[in-house]
């Protein structure tokens, strides 16, 4: 028996073209950024903890904002490292976790799909702003909106779906080819009279790997895909392109093995729900399974959400969670990549894949301005991202703790053109000091705070000094962050301390899982709100047989890893 698929999207479905991180712009820019108006496709943030939301003691102080933030960006910078890693990017250390760094960028792929609006100027502020000062937590709720719908829908990658004849114009018409996501071809040579590129071809899926068409827009770079943020590094991008390619896999699997869905929406809608589900099935039993700690997953699923519920009939974003609590994944981020066999280990052309090249060869660096489409020896090999080889520390991420790359503190492609002033841009290049300031400016509780809401134990001040620098110790204890933390930041340090960065701690696991958890339960058209029977043995199923059940399942039927015994 197969599962009947949703005549119709139980909420709207948008395509964010322009949509990027950082990017000094005005307000009324981001409402462009989708046809309709604002509150159409909007869904509302608010504070998961309301017991402690208008409490003063439970936040950061205010009664002087510019020593404050003066501290946040000494702290944001204090985080992460002084140094560019050693010649040799993969030798071994004690900053590698035990998860492979794919979920890394899963972890990126998942915020892009249920969160937009606080990285952007918007009608609280900006991070950059020469007043920053916390917002009243009722403005922010009544003003803050989030341009995605947290229900792990991929509106994200299906928008609001094809255009059917005899059926109105979709805004995500053009991703389409028929009822299949269009995909295109890497660039096989460099542009007429740029010299050729250098390195040795690929043997993986050369015509198909690169999110295109281009085009779209006036911008002749720009990603043909739901979100535009998803082709701002190499890998999210790629991982994007997995999913467009399982669509399409999916939509020819059923042709072959359910005929009773005979009419193309039909067999798109239902193939929409399999990739929806097999996604969420991931996310919940796989990546939570993965990032937090034991135990978490199966006790937030057995015995229901706790802190994390519907506010007035609406499923929200909590700020706790997208704020603060799902940042964790910044200090996954590895400064290089053993990306490929021309990027990485014995190399064709480098040794490794450097963090500032990720983001160079892509639609928003111009893919190093060679081509309009990926070069073909930037085609990912996912193998050296999905394998937990002990042989390879380095096809790990980096351990979840308060340290950041180096590569994070040099972010010179959230720099617009033109510059901004030399203030501006010291802000806008540092992700953790963005990270602190946008935390304060919207009224984001302290880590003490929520333990206490948590009936957990806070850490202690010996704990929050435990493995830091003389020189980070100091500025903890003058600025006061010891007995007030910012809630990123402790989320870091208790993973750091409880989990030795292979996982987050208490407190973030209960806020991450609870979040994710409870926004597929409350979505109807999930699995859990739908058929909560449901397990991958009854979707879609890889060439021998087998359920797919983790992402490097996923990416193996997506045709994009080679299937293995």
């Amino acid at each position: 028996m197969t599962e009947q698929p949703m005549t119709e999207q139980n909420h709207p479905g948008r395509v964010l073209r322009d949509l990027s991180h950082g990017g000094i712009v005005e307000p009324t820019e981001v409402r462009t950024a989708v046809t309709r108006e604002l509150a159409e496709v909007s869904t509302p943030f608010d504070y998961l903890f309301e017991t402690i939301r208008d409490d003063p003691a439970a936040h950061l102080p205010d009664d002087d904002p510019a020593a404050i933030v003066a501290a946040l960006d000494t702290l944001g910078r204090l985080m992460v490292e002084s140094q560019p890693p050693p010649q040799d990017p993969f030798q071994s250390g004690d900053g590698n976790s035990t998860i492979p760094a794919v979920y890394t960028y899963l972890g990126q792929f998942v915020d892009h799909d249920i969160t937009a609006n606080t990285d952007r100027p918007n009608e609280i502020g900006h991070v950059t702003d020469a007043d920053l000062h916390p917002a009243l937590p009722a403005d922010v709720i009544k003003n803050l909106r989030n341009l995605r719908v947290p229900a792990l829908d991929l509106d994200s990658v299906y928008g609001d779906g094809p255009t059917f004849p005899g059926g109105p114009q979709t805004e995500a018409a053009s991703l389409y080819d028929g009822i299949t996501l269009k995909l295109g071809r890497i660039a096989l040579m460099s542009k007429p009279g740029t010299p050729p590129i250098q390195g040795a071809r690929i043997p993986l899926q050369a015509d198909l790997e690169r999110d295109v068409p281009r085009g779209v827009g006036d911008n002749p770079l720009q990603a043909g895909i739901g979100d535009a943020r998803n082709d701002e590094n190499l890998i999210v991008a790629q991982l994007h392109v997995a999913f467009l390619r399982f669509h399409n896999r999916t939509v020819d699997w059923v042709r072959r093995h359910e005929p009773q869905h005979t009419d193309e929406k039909t067999i798109f809608e239902r193939a929409r729900q399999l990739v929806r589900w097999h996604y969420q099935w991931i996310v919940i039993n796989d990546y939570l399974a993965t990032i937090a700690l034991p135990g978490v997953v199966d006790q937030v699923l057995t015995e229901g959400n706790t802190f994390y519920d519907k506010r007035a009939g609406e499923v929200y974003m909590p700020l706790e969670f997208s704020v603060a609590s799902f940042r964790f994944g910044h200090t996954m981020v590895r400064g290089a990549y053993d990306f490929n066999r021309n990027f990485g280990r014995q190399g064709h052309v480098l040794p490794s894949a450097p963090f500032d090249q990720i983001f160079r060869f892509t639609g928003k660096g111009g893919f190093g301005g060679q081509a309009d489409t990926l070069p073909f020896n930037w085609v990912i090999e996912w193998d050296r991202l999905v394998e937990k080889d002990p042989r390879f520390p380095d096809h790990f991420s980096r351990k979840i703790d308060t340290r950041l790359a180096f590569a994070l503190g040099e972010m010179a492609n959230e720099i617009p053109n033109p510059a901004p002033g030399p203030d501006i841009t010291a802000i806008l290049e540092q992700l953790a000091v963005r990270n602190l300031r946008r935390g304060y400016q919207l009224s984001i509780p302290t880590g003490q705070a929520v333990a206490e809401v948590l009936n957990l134990v806070p850490l202690t001040q010996e704990e929050l000094r435990q493995g830091n620098s003389d020189e980070l110790n100091t500025h903890l204890a003058n600025s006061g962050f010891l007995d007030r933390t910012p809630l990123w930041y402790y989320v870091l340090k208790e993973a750091e301390v409880q989990s030795n960065g292979n996982s987050l701690g208490e407190l973030g696991s209960r806020i991450v899982v609870e979040t994710l958890v409870g926004q597929v339960r409350h979505d109807p058209g999930s699995f859990l709100g739908r058929s909560p029977s449901w397990v991958p043995e009854d979707g879609v199923l890889l060439p021998d047989g087998r359920p797919i059940l983790t992402i490097k399942d996923f990416l193996r039927f997506a045709g994009v890893l080679p299937t293995r015994p």
